[in-house]
């Protein structure tokens, strides 16, 4: 790869080449070495580079991937294992936290009126732990909470399995709910988790949506 080839120049060629590409320039999100980024970005011979589509957004088992913050003790990961809650709120729960908020989002058996047999969930492992420790880190920053744990399930989910749980802990319960809905929200519009749901009559991968920052730098950059 030449030293002046940019990212842009990269998914242009891949447009040509699979001209399905070309009117998802608006949409899909750039990265390079596991970092969002821009089609003006300069590449370099071994850059690891990903296009990435709207997304939407495992007991005491081996965790895939995870990310332990030395300072703040928040802990994020993704499994292939069924995800246990008591393991994680071991994990974040500190003598001073006077309530723990958990969240779980489990697979229902319907959508808009079609049944649900089960799901699959993929990611680009490297990016999405990144970006759900960056997650991490703001809802601390921005909330005084104590910590805050976001672990991701992916492969075959079946109905009533626990896709996601976001654990907060905190002195009062009030700031801990609060927390724990914005990172849920967050989690959906900025981590590259997707969704493939089975239906009785056929199979779809959702549709989500990215956050209207990303999307802005998206469509700026777009031919």
């Amino acid at each position: 790869m030449a030293a002046a080839s940019t990212l842009g120049a990269v998914y242009d060629a891949y447009a040509i080449r699979f001209p399905a590409l070309a009117p998802l320039s608006g949409s899909l999100l750039l990265s390079r070495n596991q970092e969002f980024a821009t089609r003006e970005d300069a590449l370099t011979d071994g850059d690891e580079i990903a296009f990435l589509p709207p997304v939407s957004g495992g007991t005491g088992g081996t965790l895939t991937r995870e990310d332990i913050d030395p300072a703040s003790e928040n802990y994020v990961a993704i499994t292939h294992n069924e995800i246990d809650a008591k393991r994680i709120q071991s994990r974040i729960l500190r003598g001073e936290d006077g309530a723990v908020v958990e969240f779980h989002g489990v697979t229902r058996n319907n959508t808009r009126g079609r049944q649900t047999r089960y799901l699959d969930y993929e990611c680009y492992e490297p990016l999405a732990l990144k970006e759900m420790a960056r997650l991490a880190r703001e809802i601390a920053a921005e909330k005084p909470i104590g910590r805050i744990a976001i672990v991701h399930r992916l492969g075959r989910l079946l109905i009533g399995e626990t896709s996601v749980v976001i654990a907060v802990t905190s002195p009062h319960r009030r700031i801990a709910f609060e927390a724990a809905l914005e990172a849920i929200d967050r989690l959906k519009k900025t981590v590259p988790i997707w969704k493939k749901e089975y239906f009785a009559d056929g199979e779809v991968w959702v549709e989500g949506d990215w956050d209207e920052a990303l999307k802005a730098t998206a469509r700026a950059a777009a031919p």
